[in-house]
């Protein structure tokens, strides 16, 4: 990326520096870097690749850019196995190109999100490799315990990993002989760390003050809810898989995680202009999610309710009320997401029938086998479902390649996909890759411009079909969805401004109706057209809508006298 490239996208945006509260407001763009652009030619994406995408990402419109771990690692999970936390992944690039991609960035009006892992680390961390060799002290950073039975023989409690089988894995000691066992509520390759050890609570309040001094903005803080574990790590008991279900598991959630977080937000206020967090906190209700938002904790957390939420008007309100009543009551902003890297796109998702209550991943690929995605009706849907999100009030997360209509990649052949869930689930949960497939940018056939050379093979297989839905192929096309989301994004910067609240307007069944400012938002999920006042329109979703009517599966914002 030229300087020439800066300067003209950063004087067309006209974009400085925003105010200390920009994250309330601030449209945030995910990277998975892996995904995002090869610039080297190996089929794996890289800061290089991303550096050279920076202007496409300042001119379709958002504030921030929020980067999906870029820390060395052995990849078994696709970054979230940490293994260093204060450099780069050399396939990804060096340290210094971080940092020029950081000023770059910057130059441009763009916000800069890390990725902090606190909850575990990879096996190869430095500790964990000490703990290994019998290090007492590495070992008290983990959280190891004897097992049960007679041999011990069994594991210590009866918690299961997040990616199948049990949460426990037995090491065997330096004298050979059969010894503890450590946690690990991922893949056996993330042991947990134990946060009651000061040591690692130092540590990771020196990497958040590496990264900030950087000038990064803040960190995305993956399984926010997890740090603190109940004391004696009693059994979960019987559990169904459901959030509600697992309330007050004695691994998620505890009371004391919040301690940390106060300890957190004190480093990112000591600088200037203070930085800032956003939790992924799966919870179990928008009441315990906003105690992470207290004044002085964390500053956002991912909404996952609505991501969960069908393509159903009825049950979009009841999580959009719930969500901004309990925000409310601490003071804090709401952030609103459909996509990210760990679940199944929402063009997939609003592709099949949409039930009546909220859905998850495991839902969703229970449904595979037995009802055909309609992607046309997926792509109406998720065009809609983006001018509601960009109408509420607070802050906004989009996933790479969203903004181009790209569907779950569903037919990923076995022996290449890589997610540990896949494995650990003994082949039977099909797990993320589907939605981690690397972007089409330009051309007729794979690699579609992920890299530079035709002949580079992607890490992920890259669906032909996405010919038609590259960058550059939506790029000339008024009525794509790339050019829908820039023009959304434009509007919402002008009419949607600040914190202003909703007004619920009266609407028929099947349809949701809210005001902010001048502007009000229709959205019609019914089974036929409804009527629509009369006014200015400023935007829709679907096509040759006339003033007077709300077609099925659309979305107006229009202004009314």
């Amino acid at each position: 990326m030229s300087a020439r490239d800066v300067s003209s996208v950063g004087e067309r945006l006209q974009r400085g520096p925003g105010p200390e509260d920009w994250w309330k407001t601030a449209v945030v763009y995910q990277v998975y870097i892996r995904s995002f652009a090869d610039s080297d030619d190996d089929g794996v994406g890289d800061i290089g690749g991303l550096r050279t995408r920076l202007p496409y990402l300042a001119e379709l419109g958002v504030d921030a850019v929020w980067i999906n771990p870029w820390f060395p690692s052995p990849m078994y999970d696709g970054g979230y196995d940490v293994a260093e936390y204060r450099d780069i992944e050399p396939a990804f690039g060096t340290l210094t190109a971080a940092e020029d991609l950081i000023r770059e960035a910057h130059d441009l009006g763009l916000k800069i999100l890390l990725d902090i892992v606190p909850n575990h680390t990879s096996s190869e961390h430095r500790w964990f490799q000490a703990a290994l060799r019998g290090d007492a002290a590495a070992r008290a950073r983990y959280i190891f315990r004897p097992g049960r039975g007679d041999n011990a023989e069994l594991p210590p409690n009866d918690w299961s990993s997040n990616f199948g089988g049990p949460a426990w894995t037995r090491v065997t000691a330096p004298d050979g002989s059969a010894g503890e066992w450590y946690l690990h509520l991922f893949a056996p390759e993330q042991p947990d760390l134990d946060w009651t050890n000061p040591e690692v609570g130092d540590e990771f309040e020196d990497i958040l003050r590496f990264w900030f001094d950087r000038d990064v903005d803040g960190f995305r803080i993956d399984v926010a809810h997890g740090l603190s574990k109940a004391d004696g790590l009693p059994d979960a008991g019987p559990r169904d898989g459901s959030l509600a279900g697992n309330a007050f598991h004695p691994a998620w959630d505890q009371d004391e995680v919040h301690e940390i977080y106060r300890r957190w937000r004190k480093v990112a206020d000591s600088y200037d202009p203070p930085r800032v967090f956003v939790a992924e906190a799966w919870v179990s209700s928008s009441e315990r999610l906003a105690q992470y938002l207290r004044a002085d904790e964390l500053h956002a957390a991912f909404q996952f309710d609505f991501l969960r939420a069908p393509f159903r008007a009825d049950v979009m309100r009841q999580v959009i009320e719930d969500v901004t009543a309990a925000a409310a009551v601490v003071g804090a902003a709401s952030t609103w997401v459909l996509s990210n890297h760990d679940i199944v796109r929402h063009v997939t998702r609003y592709a099949r029938s949409q039930p009546a209550r909220l859905v998850d991943s495991d839902w969703e690929h229970a449904r595979w086998g037995s009802e055909s995605a309609d992607l046309t009706l997926g792509r109406k849907r998720a065009r809609a479902a983006i001018m509601l999100t960009l109408s509420l009030p607070g802050g906004a997360y989009l996933y790479q390649g969203e903004e181009l209509g790209l569907a779950e990649v569903e037919d990923i052949p076995s022996e290449l996909r890589q997610d540990p869930t896949w494995i650990q689930s003994g082949h039977t949960d099909p797990g993320r890759d589907g939605c981690r497939v690397p972007l089409p940018w330009s051309g007729e056939s794979p690699p579609f411009g992920f890299s530079a050379d035709d002949a580079s093979v992607p890490w992920l297989p890259q669906p032909a079909e996405w010919a038609t839905l590259t960058a550059a192929a939506e790029e000339h096309d008024s009525e794509s969805m790339l050019n829908l989301y820039r023009r959304a994004l434009s509007l919402r910067r002008k009419y949607f401004t600040g914190l202003d609240p909703l007004t619920w307007l009266e609407s028929s069944a099947g349809t949701l109706a809210l005001r902010r400012g001048d502007v009000q938002c229709w959205v019609n999920t019914g089974p036929s057209d409804v009527p629509l006042p009369q006014g200015q329109i400023l935007l829709t979703s679907g096509f040759g809508v006339d003033s007077g009517v709300l077609p099925v599966d659309t979305a107006v914002w229009v202004v009314v006298s």
